[in-house]
C-alpha cells in the first residue's frame, strides 16, 4: 500500500467504476506499474469488484459514487471533488479513461494546474446532436492515448488534433497469466463441469459481454447452419440486467439449439476458459476499438476467427495468426467455423503458435505499461 505522506509524484486515474472489463483491467495494470516505479498510484471511481485487486498491486482507491453519474450536476460536483483530491494528495497528473469522468477531470486539471491525459478506449457513437462535442473530451488531453491504429485514425478524422499529442499504445496481455503451461488440469476440469461440456464435441468460445453488438445472435444463427452433431458453443460474459441473456436463450431454443450452447456468465478464469476452446470467436457487429479478448486467445495459442473490422484487423492476419469473416454474416461465420474445425489439428496448432509468438513480441502488458509511463514522464 502506498504511503499517503510520501513525496513521490502522484498519478490519479479516474473512471466510472471498478466493476469488470478492459478499461478496469488496464487501470489495474497501470497502477501496478506506477507503484513498481515509485509513483503514488491513486484511482478514483464509484467502486466495484476489482477494487481489492487494485489495492493488492499497491494502489489506493478513492470511492466517489457520483463518478458513475453522467448528469451535468454530477460533472460539476465531481470536478470540485477531484480538484480537492488533487490538491490534498499533490497529484501531478490525471489520467481519464471514460467520458463523463474525463469532463470532470479536465475541469479539475485546469483548476489545479495538473497535467491531463486521456485514453480513447472506444469508437464512441455519434448518434444524436451534440454527441461529438461530448466525445471530444477524450481528445483534449495534453497527451491522448489511442489503443489501436484504427482508433488513432478515428481520432484524427473526428477531432483534428495535433499529431504531436497523440500516442498509439495497444492493449496487452500478461504472458505469465495467459500461458497454457501455467493452467493446472484441475482448473480445466472445474470449468468443464461448471459448463457441462459434452464429450467428444468441439468447443466454440465467444468471450464477450452479453450485448447485441457483440454478436451472440450471429453465432447462434451460424451454429444452426452447421449439421449435427454440432460444435458446442460457450457464450462467456457478464449478463448485465439479464434481459438480453433471456432473449438469447429463447432465440437459441427457437433455432433448435437447446443442447448446443450455454450462457456461462462472468468468466473469472479466462486462461482456463480459453484453453478449453477448440476455436475462439470474435463476432462483434460494430467495430471494436482494439479487441483484448482476441489477443488473450492468441496468447493461449488458440485459433481465432474474428469479425473483419476495427482493432482485430491489426492482430489477426488472415491465415497466419487467425482468420477474419465479414461482420454480421452468420453464413460466412458458419463456413469459417466448419473450415477451421476440418483442418488437421497440427495445422490449427501451427496457426495458434504463430499467433502466440506475435502477441509475446508485440502485445504484452509490460510493453503497454512501459509506453504509458513514458507518456507520463514526458509531461512530468
Amino acid at each position: 500500500m502506498i504511503d499517503p505522506g510520501s513525496s513521490a509524484p502522484a498519478i490519479l486515474q479516474i473512471l466510472p467504476s471498478m466493476a469488470s472489463g478492459g478499461v478496469e483491467r488496464g487501470t489495474v495494470e497501470i497502477a501496478e506499474a506506477l507503484a513498481a516505479a515509485g509513483f503514488r498510484a491513486l484511482v478514483a471511481s464509484a467502486g466495484g469488484r476489482m477494487v481489492p485487486e487494485l489495492e493488492a498491486v499497491g494502489a489506493r482507491h478513492v470511492t466517489m459514487p457520483s463518478l458513475a453519474d453522467k448528469s451535468p450536476l454530477a460533472l460539476w460536483r465531481n470536478a470540485a471533488d477531484l480538484a480537492g483530491l488533487v490538491r490534498r494528495e499533490g497529484v501531478s497528473l490525471l489520467h481519464a479513461r471514460s467520458r463523463a469522468p474525463a469532463w470532470a477531470g479536465l475541469m479539475a486539471a485546469r483548476r489545479s494546474g495538473a497535467r491531463f491525459v486521456t485514453t480513447y478506449h472506444g469508437t464512441y457513437n455519434e448518434d444524436f446532436p451534440g454527441k461529438r462535442l461530448y466525445n471530444s473530451v477524450m481528445a483534449r488531453g495534453d497527451r491522448v492515448i489511442a489503443i489501436s491504429h484504427f482508433i488513432a485514425g478515428l481520432i484524427a478524422e473526428r477531432h483534428r488534433i495535433d499529431p504531436s499529442r497523440l500516442r498509439v499504445i495497444p492493449r496487452g496481455v500478461d504472458p505469465r497469466r495467459f500461458d497454457p503451461a501455467a493452467v493446472e488440469p484441475g482448473r480445466l476440469e472445474a470449468l468443464r463441469a461448471a459448463w457441462r461440456l459434452p464429450s467428444r464435441r468441439p468447443v466454440l468460445l465467444l468471450p464477450a459481454r452479453i450485448s447485441r453488438w457483440k454478436g451472440q445472435k450471429v453465432l447462434l444463427e451460424a451454429l444452426a447452419m452447421l449439421p449435427p452433431p454440432r460444435p458446442f458453443a460457450v457464450l462467456l460474459g457478464d449478463f448485465g440486467r439479464g434481459l438480453y441473456a433471456e432473449e438469447l436463450l429463447r432465440y437459441g431454443t427457437a433455432l433448435g439449439l437447446g443442447g448446443d450452447f450455454t450462457l456461462a456468465g462472468h468468466g473469472e478464469d479466462m486462461p482456463a476458459a480459453l484453453l478449453l476452446a477448440d476455436l475462439v470467436l470474435h463476432c462483434s457487429t460494430d467495430a471494436e476499438a482494439f479487441g483484448r479478448s482476441v489477443i488473450e486467445a492468441q496468447a493461449m495459442a488458440r485459433p481465432v476467427i474474428a469479425s473483419d473490422l476495427g482493432g482485430p484487423r491489426e492482430t489477426v492476419q488472415e491465415g497466419e495468426t487467425g482468420w477474419r469473416v465479414p461482420p454480421g454474416e452468420p453464413a460466412a461465420l458458419a463456413r469459417g467455423i466448419a473450415r477451421v474445425l476440418a483442418m488437421p489439428a497440427e495445422a490449427r496448432a501451427a496457426i495458434g503458435a504463430q499467433a502466440q509468438a506475435m502477441v509475446r513480441r508485440t502485445y504484452t502488458t509490460a510493453a503497454m505499461q512501459r509506453a504509458t509511463l513514458a507518456v507520463y514522464r514526458e509531461l512530468l
